[in-house]
């Protein structure tokens, strides 16, 4: 593996993907995608973690976060990740890796972006031809915003609110109104830009990103996706990892 690019890009929110290793569906059971859901629920509590949103899937998770700029991305990944792997592992007597090399982050531009992203998370599992709606999944993001927990809340919903431009009172009606409009138009697709780019938004946001990442050519690519601009990534795509004051791109493959 070639060595890591090191950038600093901090103060974005960001799109994490992380796939079980070789793709294995190690998350099928429900106990292990609640494990994870309870462990990002801890990474929120002590490491004041901003989620917008998640998922958990059978071999994948996706993770909406807006960074702080306190490490608590890299500090509450560690968390979820170990946590959850060592869980299992011990349960099922197993050895070896449980999470595929370094997670994958793409840089969201806020507002309709940000908008468009989240409906693409809660949507996974639908594209995956598992549930017909979003509603009937039960380890994501979708439903704590319909349904907000008393306790354990994960969702940053002050945060939300106010990347998005909406009121809290609101925010379900309009999740829902994108879900449904979504829906309307047909069978969802995967729009691979948004767990495989480096950067999606704006041409200007997009444009920030790509003068932050420097004079490397590979990272200059722009194009056009979805109604948004996207950084494109190098032929072999680049994973993100967080560590203190700094990104690491590293290259990876993701899987939506």
């Amino acid at each position: 593996m070639p060595r890591a690019n090191r950038f600093r890009l901090a103060g974005h929110v960001w799109h994490i993907t992380d796939r079980c290793h070789r793709q294995q569906f190690l998350l099928k059971f429900a106990h292990d995608r609640r494990a994870w859901v309870w462990w990002l629920s801890e990474a929120r509590r002590r490491f004041d973690l901003s989620v917008l949103g998640y998922q958990v899937t059978h071999n994948h998770v996706h993770l909406v976060v807006a960074d702080q700029g306190r490490d608590e991305i890299s500090r509450s990944m560690q968390l979820v990740e170990g946590c959850v792997a060592r869980a299992y592992n011990r349960r099922k007597g197993r050895r070896g890796a449980f999470w595929q090399e370094c997670y994958h982050a793409t840089a969201i531009d806020t507002d309709q972006h940000l908008a468009n992203c989240l409906v693409y998370v809660d949507l996974n599992m639908v594209r995956a031809g598992v549930v017909s709606h979003p509603a009937e999944w039960t380890h994501g993001s979708y439903r704590e915003i319909q349904d907000p927990k008393e306790r354990y809340r994960i969702v940053d919903r002050v945060a939300l609110c106010e990347l998005l431009g909406v009121s809290d009172a609101n925010l379900a009606g309009v999740q829902n109104e994108w879900i449904e409009a979504k829906l309307r138009r047909g069978p969802v697709a995967r729009e691979p830009h948004w767990s495989e780019a480096i950067a999606v938004g704006g041409r200007s946001f997009v444009e920030a990103v790509r003068d932050d990442l420097g004079d490397r050519a590979r990272y200059r690519r722009l194009e056009n996706a979805s109604g948004c601009i996207v950084l494109k990534e190098a032929p072999a795509a680049y994973g993100c990892h967080f560590t203190p004051g700094m990104r690491i791109l590293t290259p990876k493959s993701v899987l939506s």
